[in-house]
């Protein structure tokens, strides 16, 4: 009798089948995932864009004058302001409220500074419907997650 050393053929083609089987279901729920941290990672922009335009206002309500152009953090950082200690549309309002470092950037974001609103889109997949915004005017932070 002869002792059988590896797999036949036929056992190895069943093998790649089912592994191809596999790997056809699964493809898609991999692909959803890099939307849906694009999506997860605009909502976390917006929620600091928020905290941060709420951060400035309320100091502005505690130095409590109405003629200032300007708001000075703990920390230093001085962050421009229009009407109601809204900060400004510019790297150094919205920018500096964010302390986003070096040129107003954001890692793994592109900002248009200097419009309203200013919009914060993912290098990979930003789209004008992928975005998180700043509205200088009001101070509203919106975000759009559709094309994602």
């Amino acid at each position: 009798m002869k002792k059988q050393q590896g797999f036949t053929l036929i056992e190895l083609i069943v093998v790649i089948v089912i592994l191809g089987i596999l790997a056809a279901t699964a493809l898609p729920r991999f692909i959803g995932v890099q939307s849906d941290a694009r999506i997860a990672s605009v909502n976390g922009v917006a929620g600091a864009l928020r905290s941060a335009v709420s951060l400035v206002q309320a100091k502005y309500l505690i130095v409590g004058s109405s003629a200032a152009t300007t708001v000075t953090m703990s920390d230093g950082t001085l962050v421009s302001i229009a009407n109601s200690g809204v900060p400004t549309a510019a790297a150094g309002g919205i920018g500096n409220a964010m302390q986003t470092g070096t040129g107003g950037a954001i890692d793994g974001y592109t900002i248009g500074y200097g419009t309203d609103p200013v919009t914060f889109r993912p290098n990979n997949g930003g789209s004008a419907t992928c975005q998180a915004s700043y509205a200088a005017t009001t101070g509203i932070v919106t975000t759009t997650t559709t094309g994602c």
